[in-house]
């Protein structure tokens, strides 16, 4: 029975999804059409040749000699079909382009998610559990100085420490190139080249949650169920594991699901920086090429992907805490 509940939650939850994850969509369309230029310039411009037929052509190549309203409405009929597009830049369907990029992104989030989520959450019940003592200030200290650090800078700093000075991971790429690893030797390459970006945008999460966790733990302990736990005998370990965290991680796991279009967006800087061959980096460049069919289509897949994840965090909502019922 709590299995069927869940897939029908589920379910229920991608029905009502449907029509956001177009509102939304239309919304980037409309945001993206503000901008300066067009494909069409930008292919003008590339060809060195700019004369009023060649750019009407080149309009009506790509339909932006449609009124505004017809654009838009072509293109959510697309998206309801689950037709992306085109790319002008790469010659090729715009799914096809994103399917071989979206395994580095997803790969890159995953890491930073399981890593800051679990770490930051060990710290902060840490620290919690030493309140004002010098671990406390000690990872307080380290917490605040990494949540203040632009991602940028850091991903720099990382690169000239460890990857120039010191040459222990390379600077960019997501596998070494030319060298056609197979199997177990292709696994260890990608982990050499993920380690950097992924500590880079890490910093930053494991700081945030680490002091959520922290500050919810805190508020936990204070409830009236620890003085009831207490009460019957249990000792302060004991209160913590089976009753506290449970409670306590729960904010965590909202900022999480919250934070994962932050960590999208995060990626961007973080792939740019590193050369890593995902979703961030593709975005960036479609964007100075106006590939707008392309860069909409990211932003799709994006939204896309923050409601699942939103969706994942209130089913474990419902795991950690009976209380919650899925309906």
């Amino acid at each position: 029975m709590p299995g069927q509940q869940s897939l029908a939650y589920a379910l229920r939850r991608l029905a009502q999804a449907v029509p956001t994850v177009l509102v939304i969509a239309a919304m980037n369309f409309l945001v993206l059409q503000l901008a300066p230029g067009d494909a069409a310039e930008v292919l003008a411009g590339e060809a060195g040749s700019a004369t009023p037929e060649f750019m009407a052509q080149l309009r009506k190549n790509f339909g932006l000699d449609q009124p505004l309203g017809m654009q838009l409405l072509l293109y959510i009929k697309q998206l309801i079909t689950l037709d992306l597009g085109y790319s002008f830049r790469h010659s090729m369907p715009v799914i096809e382009l994103i399917g071989s990029r979206l395994f580095p992104t997803l790969l890159l989030m995953v890491t930073v998610l399981l890593i800051s989520v679990g770490v930051g959450t060990l710290l902060g019940a840490f620290a919690a559990r030493n309140l004002n003592r010098w671990q406390d200030n000690v990872i307080s200290m380290l917490t605040v100085l990494a949540y203040a650090t632009p991602v940028f800078w850091a991903g720099l700093m990382l690169i000239v420490v460890f990857s120039i000075k010191l040459g222990w991971f390379p600077t960019s790429g997501m596998q070494e190139v030319a060298a056609f690893h197979e199997g177990a030797a292709k696994v260890r390459d990608i982990a050499h080249h993920l380690v950097l970006p992924a500590v880079t945008l890490t910093m930053f999460y494991l700081a945030l949650y680490a002091r959520l966790m922290r500050a919810s733990v805190l508020e936990q302990f204070s409830m009236d169920y620890v003085v009831t736990a207490r009460a019957k005998g249990l000792t302060e370990p004991q209160i913590a594991r089976r009753h506290v965290l449970r409670n306590a991680v729960l904010p965590v796991l909202t900022m999480a699901g919250v934070q994962v279009g932050g960590l999208l967006g995060g990626a961007v800087v973080v792939e740019t920086v590193f050369a890593w061959p995902g979703l961030g980096l593709l975005a960036y460049e479609s964007l100075f090429a106006r590939d707008l069919n392309l860069l909409l289509g990211i932003f799709f897949i994006c939204t896309c992907l923050v409601v699942v994840v939103n969706l994942v965090v209130d089913v474990a909502y419902s795991l950690l805490d009976p209380r919650i019922e899925l309906r």
